[in-house]
């Protein structure tokens, strides 16, 4: 049988296993399995066990559960409120004014959470009923929080940018560096919108003329600075050269565990909670990652990724053409797959394909996840989509069409890095040059 077959029979099988309700890991494993065991003269046991091992202690690794555990306690902490109540004065006289709240406070809930549902519900939680009650537009608070809210997959520190990093084998510490021009640049382009917006149609935002002065704006954000300072100093440290991304991220727990015992969150059910909420979603990532690491030896030991990248190099795509023709491939997955299967599932593929046509990783990494920030509002598996449907009470088709100008937003985004790569990789430059 040909790579060509075996490929479809393949991915068949993986289709039948997701739709069958199988865990994402365990369709992984099971798919590479079968891979060894009937296209292949490898021992698929032995190689089962070996490469799940050395998944599994991956250095690089030790990062992911520190930063998940940091955004569950302050999840759990004051910080929604105090976010919005800190910059409302600052923003509230843009055009567009409260609805900047959002896209802002979903920024900073990025830097801390590294999770998109994570990011969308904490700040939509306080910003949906404050925002009804002043007047603003419903839908264009809706689309604000599902485009803003998928920031927590870019911004660093980015769960999903430590998931590429060890997938492509690629720094963590570059990786962070290299999505904070793109995470500002979007949300500037969603600033912009919405300024364009409510300019156009200002019954979208009604009109604040309260004047405040700086000591006041600054008594405000009193209670949200020290969280701007927590990110600062876990950033910093990366940038800086004076820690690794794990050592990072325990200053971070630290440090959220300061904040939420200053604003009196921290109980013992909340921090068990925190606690078991990161150990949850840190063995999820682990167990995929697993099984992802044994479909890609798997896949290698079949040669279906050399033919496949073959057959398409054949079609002689200009790199251009190539990112086009994946853009549409991970917006046609990620109407079914979440963030972290999207990414696995396709890098065994994937991956050699782009080291062939001579793009940069650390940019291609940057360029995925948006991708895969536009797979999170996108039906029916759009997950922040269910989180603002789950808060408003509006039905699903509504809830999608207030997110689909965001949608196409993230898709200017991503032509804006093609035209300009070195809005990814001269941070990166800059870093390595500096030490």
């Amino acid at each position: 049988m040909d790579a060509g077959a075996i490929s479809l029979l393949l991915f068949g099988v993986m289709l039948v296993l997701l739709a069958s309700g199988l865990w994402v890991a365990p369709a992984l494993l099971a798919v590479g399995f079968v891979a060894l065991e009937f296209f292949s003269p490898a021992p698929a046991g032995s190689l089962l066990a070996s490469t799940v091992w050395d998944a599994s202690w991956n250095w690089a690794l030790t990062a992911l559960p520190l930063f998940v555990w940091m955004g569950e306690i302050l999840f759990r902490t004051r910080l929604s409120s105090d976010m919005f109540n800190g910059l409302a004065p600052w923003l509230s006289r843009l055009p567009g004014g409260l609805f900047h709240v959002n896209i802002i406070g979903c920024g900073v809930m990025a830097a801390v959470a590294g999770s998109s549902a994570v990011t969308c519900a904490t700040v939509g939680r306080m910003s949906i009923p404050e925002l009804k009650k002043r007047g603003y537009d419903e839908n264009l608070s809706i689309g604000t929080l599902a485009g803003s809210g998928t920031l927590g997959l870019l911004i660093p520190p980015s769960i999903m940018l430590i998931v590429y990093g060890v997938i492509a084998q690629q720094s963590i510490s570059r990786m962070f560096i290299a999505g904070v021009l793109p995470g500002i640049v979007i949300i500037a382009i969603f600033m912009g919108y919405v300024m364009i917006r409510t300019t156009l149609d200002p019954s979208l935002a009604p009109r604040d003329d309260t004047r405040t002065s700086f000591r006041e704006k600054v008594w405000a954000s009193r209670l949200l600075i020290p969280v701007i300072l927590l990110i600062f100093v876990v950033i910093g440290s990366i940038y800086g050269g004076y820690a690794t991304p794990t050592e990072a991220a325990t200053i971070g727990v630290l440090g959220a565990l300061v904040l939420a015992w200053v604003s009196k969150s921290l109980t013992w059910g909340s921090f068990m909670e925190s606690l078991m909420g990161a150990v949850r979603t840190s063995c999820m990532i682990a167990f995929i990652l697993g099984g992802a690491a044994f479909l890609s030896i798997a896949m290698g030991f079949t040669g279906v990724p050399r033919v496949l990248a073959g057959y398409v190099d054949s079609f002689d795509l200009s790199p251009t053409m190539l990112l086009v023709v994946l853009t549409i491939l991970y917006i046609f997955l990620g109407c079914f797959l979440d963030g972290v299967s999207m990414m696995v599932l396709t890098a065994a593929v994937v991956l050699p394909m782009v080291q062939a046509a001579g793009i940069d990783l650390v940019w291609f990494g940057i360029f995925t996840v948006i991708v895969v920030e536009m797979a999170q509002i996108t039906p029916p598996v759009g997950f922040n989509l269910f989180v603002l449907q789950g808060m408003t009470g509006r039905d699903i088709l509504q809830v999608t069409r207030a997110a689909m100008p965001f949608f196409f937003l993230m898709l200017l985004g991503i032509v804006v890095i093609t035209v300009f790569p070195q809005l990814v990789l001269w941070p990166v430059e800059w870093m390595v040059s500096s030490r």
